[in-house]
């Protein structure tokens, strides 16, 4: 079991992946996102589709020509000054109860849908790559802290080694000592597929390169968040409200339905074609000019059907409204209450404490070495330790994660997280 131990931890604790190592800051990263990101790029076009659709309906039918003209009448094509008819009509659509005004009208909303889309999309994927960020630079913390007690642990088992060899520890000691190193490797291993999977969605979202490493580079929570007794619930409820890409998708809706209801009742008023024709030789006079008109009747249809719908579609806006601002409420109350709680916890945690905790852990190390403190009471003041650091690292995370659920929830960068 010894030799097993010794030969699985003479391996390196962390292989580093081959490639660069892209140091960045979340303002750095938050810009190449903007310029790479994929997703954005192809939101973006739908937008200039809708535009353009919006230019199409601006443009009035086009006017339609008819002719007919005599081919055969014992001669091909005989046209003079006796014989020959020609028939030359011009007519042209004209839409009537505004349907091309509200039909643009349609088309505006849909470009105003399109935009507020992208902003919710580009919210999501906003919020998504500062997750992932905050998520991997805790990976790293947590990665410093394994490497360091690798380092403390991989020389207290070499010394132990020398010991055991001299008789002055027993074995069970050794073997207790290297396999709190394996359980170590083992965690830090688990660790490490953590880092892939994050390290996976940010290059995706940064568009960076496969083997590229990213390093994120963050400053202390000292200068994150200073404003976040600058508002209270409600002002976070109306904000929501005012500035979330889905409450506006929302309402648009309600708005499109609305004007669709207004077209489909002027797609029940017939549209009228109006021209003018010349008849030569083929009426009560060689040279006819007339004018035409024609339109349908409503006899049978008057789309009642769409109209019904439209109107049922309103109701079912409104009631999308009313879902979407309960579910954006619930989840403003909800991020405000993580963020007080995460702040007066973080309010328990000083730097003396961490900077005296590390300082005890060497103290403990050396007291061990020299056989004043016990092996259950060195494992268990190091499990201690490193559970508490690694709760330090959680509840950092927590913070800025806090902090970026408020924005998030808002649809508004309230806190400055940089």
């Amino acid at each position: 079991m010894c030799l097993l131990l010794s030969g699985l931890l003479s391996k390196p604790l962390f292989a580093q992946p081959p490639g660069d190592s892209l140091r960045i800051s979340l303002p750095q990263a938050e810009q190449r996102f903007l310029e790479k990101n994929l997703a954005l790029v192809a939101q973006q076009y739908n937008i200039q589709v809708s535009q353009a659709l919006t230019l199409q309906n601006r443009y009035f039918d086009n006017p339609s020509i008819n002719t007919d003209q005599n081919v055969y009448d014992g001669k091909f094509f005989r046209h003079n000054a006796d014989y020959g008819q020609v028939y030359v009509q011009l007519q042209q659509l004209i839409k009537t109860a505004g349907k091309r005004n509200k039909l643009v009208r349609l088309s505006q909303d849909a470009t105003l849908s399109s935009q507020q889309q992208f902003q919710d999309v580009l919210r999501n994927l906003r919020y998504l790559l500062q997750t992932n960020f905050f998520a991997l630079h805790q990976s790293f913390q947590t990665n410093a802290l394994y490497q360091n007690e690798y380092t403390l642990l991989q020389a207290l088992s070499t010394g132990m080694d020398a010991q055991l060899k001299a008789g002055n520890i027993s074995q069970r000691e050794n073997i207790r000592i290297k396999s709190l190193l394996f359980n170590l490797e083992a965690e830090q291993a688990d660790l490490q597929r953590q880092i892939t999977d994050t390290e996976k969605d940010l290059r995706t979202l940064l568009h960076v390169g496969s083997d590229t490493t990213i390093v994120p580079e963050l400053p202390d929570l000292s200068g994150v968040g200073n404003n976040e007794g600058a508002f209270t619930l409600p002002q976070l409820l109306d904000t929501a409200r005012l500035n979330r890409p889905d409450v506006q998708l929302a309402q648009t809706n309600l708005l499109t339905q609305q004007h669709n209801l207004a077209y489909q009742k002027a797609l029940a008023v017939p549209d009228l074609t109006a021209g003018v024709e010349y008849d030569k030789r083929n009426s009560y006079t060689s040279n006819y000019y007339g004018l035409t008109l024609g339109l349908p009747l409503p006899l049978f249809n008057k789309n009642k059907g769409n109209i019904k719908a439209a109107e049922l579609n309103i109701q079912l806006a409104r009631n999308g409204i009313d879902q979407v601002q309960n579910q954006v409420d619930a989840e403003v109350s909800a991020a405000w209450q993580k963020l007080q709680t995460a702040i007066n916890l973080q309010k328990l945690i000083t730097p003396e404490f961490t900077a005296k905790y590390n300082e005890l852990l060497q103290n403990i190390t050396r007291s061990f070495q020299q056989r004043q403190v016990g092996l259950v009471e060195f494992i268990d003041f190091f499990e201690a330790y490193r559970d508490a650091r690694l709760k330090q690292f959680q509840q950092e995370n927590n913070l800025r994660s806090a902090y970026t659920e408020i924005n998030f929830t808002t649809g508004s960068n309230i806190i400055n997280l940089q």
